[in-house]
């Protein structure tokens, strides 16, 4: 077979660049590194070039304020070479969804003269790949008049709708440049508690979109014991590339695609460059459909992960800029957050350490910083964690939302966000005590159980339990309430159940086991010690709900009490018991729990020694 025929190479711009004509530049990884320095070079024969692109790894001479005369950038989503340029005037942002750039090129909005890219050499028949970066690259080079190509061997060949004829090119140049990298980042602590957190947000069989970072990193680190998980995402780098060679991430559960990796670009380590070469079990393909929410939402369980600069107490995300400074872009996360709510058991999820500039200053912010832009409303978000927990926000009320998000914000500003929510009466005024942590649950607080071959959590009670503690309180029969109230209560209002949920946990305890499905929590069961500073001792007292007994939560709950209390070094556990509850007189003493003398006759007084009687710690 004849060796497919080659466009003319590059030897003079001005063949095909005029002044004033708009310029798209390869994205990503694929940036024709090559051709872009030759310009720049030739940069005295041209005035008010237009050079448009999204992200870019790799050096932007073209953004230098001395090349002002010739270049005029347009940045579709900033990072390190574009940021500054902008903030000092010389640049322009256009905020817009990733999803919806291919259609400014194609719908003429802003027509292309020349699109700069980088591909692989041709194949026997002519074609070459587009490499790491199909996103909007694909609409570039068929939107544009002119087509110059920097043919790099070193480009990956990669599958999917990532290949253009060489007959589509109309002039290049041959120039092997290795693929710039982007090293895996160093995870810390708050990375690591973030990623667990995620992790438990995410069921076997999930389809994954996450970005690249210390967060992502992160969550995947985490994923190791889950199966059968697949990826539809806009990026990844190279922390997917062990799961999938363990096994956990084998796509065979997606519901399109399956089997396959689902992608528009990478960027990563030649590691990964090289683990999607001629990878049949990957696929790029356009932004136009990878990042379109009703593709995505045909993923079922479609879980994203993204991240922001700050959320407020109402849950409005910001994710392009520190106040005034425009920062990086609107990206696809929007696209994902939507098209993952959109999905059939979909988790949208944003993601943040609690605080910047090493602990200085908070990300969740009563009121967004002056200047910020919205790119995630708050009516999108179904969950936001940082390192302190994970705060779920679908279907709650301001005031639900402004508890939940108070309580992963880190504690140094609790104090200070509830005081300010209370003056707008976000949250009531009988609402004064801040979300506190039960520290020797460590992390996550959140405890996984598996009971009767079912699943559930044992967390902390916390302030925006209020109404799930109303919904569990009322689903108690006559003989449950008599039983553990030794009373039958005509109500438990929101501020009873305030008082509840929202205890001091370094001091007392309040614990509860849950259900979830999705964004939602059903209490089962809800374990209680307080404090008896007289004697050193903890005043106990749990429920089960009905139908829900016999399944261990009771043991599960007190087992865990009695262990908090001898880490704390308590003397005794106490427990009031009314003598016709045998069923929880039998459990007390499986633990041992000694009957003592009650002042009333149809109580009993059940107390368990914590510490050896010669104990002097």
């Amino acid at each position: 077979m004849a060796s497919p025929k080659l466009p003319p190479k590059l030897t003079e711009w001005k063949q095909f660049i005029k002044s004033g004509d708009r310029i798209f530049i390869g994205s990503n990884a694929a940036c024709p590194h090559a051709l872009t320095d030759d310009l720049v070079k030739n940069a005295s024969h041209f005035r008010d070039l237009e050079m448009i692109h999204i992200l870019i790894l790799g050096p932007h001479p073209w953004t230098e304020a001395k090349y002002g005369r010739t270049f005029n950038v347009n940045s579709l989503f900033l990072g390190p070479g574009t940021r500054n340029a902008v903030s000092a005037g010389i640049a322009d942002y256009t905020p817009c969804f990733l999803s919806e750039i291919p259609s400014l090129f194609t719908d003429g909005i802003l027509p292309l003269d020349v699109a700069l890219i980088q591909v692989s050499p041709p194949d026997q028949y002519g074609y070459c790949s587009l490499g790491p970066s199909v996103d909007i690259v694909s609409s570039a080079w068929k939107s544009a008049r002119t087509v110059i190509a920097q043919i790099n061997p070193s480009v990956p060949r990669t599958f999917g709708q990532s290949f253009i004829h060489i007959s589509a090119i109309h002039a290049y140049i041959e120039e092997d440049r290795p693929i710039p990298i982007l090293p895996p980042p160093q995870l810390d602590d708050v990375a690591v508690r973030i990623g667990q957190y995620v992790a438990q947000l995410i069921e076997d069989g999930s389809t994954l979109q996450m970005g690249i970072g210390r967060i992502p990193d992160a969550v995947l680190r985490n994923l190791t014991h889950h199966k059968n998980l697949g990826i539809h995402t806009e990026m990844f780098s190279d922390g997917v590339i062990e799961l999938i060679r363990s096994g956990v991430i084998n796509n065979l559960h997606k519901s399109l695609h399956p089997g396959k990796i689902i992608a528009s670009f990478c960027m990563g380590t030649k590691k990964l460059y090289d683990f999607v070469h001629e990878n049949p079990h990957v696929e790029f393909h356009p932004s136009e459909y990878v990042n379109k929410p009703t593709v995505i939402a045909k993923n079922k369980n479609m879980v994203a992960i993204n991240s922001a600069i700050e959320v407020d107490l109402s849950g409005q995300v910001v994710s392009d800029s520190v106040g005034r400074r425009f920062y990086s872009g609107i990206g696809g996360q929007v696209d994902f957050i939507r098209g993952s709510a959109m999905s059939l058991g979909g988790r949208p999820i944003i993601a943040l350490p609690s605080t910047a500039k090493n602990g200085t200053i908070s990300k969740i912010v009563p009121f967004l910083t002056e200047g910020s832009g919205v790119v995630t409303s708050r009516g999108d978000v179904h969950y936001v964690v940082t390192e302190n927990g994970i705060a779920t926000l679908r279907g709650k009320s301001i005031r639900e939302r402004a508890l939940e998000l108070i309580k992963v914000a880190h504690p140094d500003f609790r104090d200070t966000l509830l005081a300010q929510v209370r003056t707008q009466h976000w949250v009531p005024g009988y609402q004064i005590a801040r979300p506190s942590r039960v520290e020797e649950l460590g992390d996550p607080q959140a405890v996984k159980l598996r009971l009767k071959n079912n699943v559930y959590f044992m967390r902390p009670l916390h302030a925006a339990d209020e109404r799930s503690f109303q919904e569990f309180f009322y689903s108690h029969n006559d003989e449950t309430m008599l039983q553990r109230y030794r009373y039958r209560p005509d109500g438990m209002s929101r501020q009873k159940a305030c008082n509840m949920v929202n205890v001091d946990q370094s001091r007392d305890l309040a614990l509860a086991i849950v259900r979830k499905k999705g964004p939602h929590e059903t209490i089962l069961a809800v374990g209680h010690y307080f404090l008896l500073d007289s004697s050193n001792s903890a005043d106990a007292s749990f429920v089960v709900r009905e139908s829900n007994r016999a399944k261990g939560m009771a043991g599960t709950l007190l087992t865990t009490l009695i262990d908090i209390a001898r880490k704390r070094k308590l003397e005794q556990m106490i427990c009031m018991v009314r003598l016709d509850n045998k069923p929880m007189r039998k459990l007390l003493e499986k633990f041992a729990f000694q009957r003592q003398t009650s002042d009333d006759p149809m109580e009993l007084k059940m107390v368990l020694q914590l510490q050896p009687k010669n104990s002097q710690e």
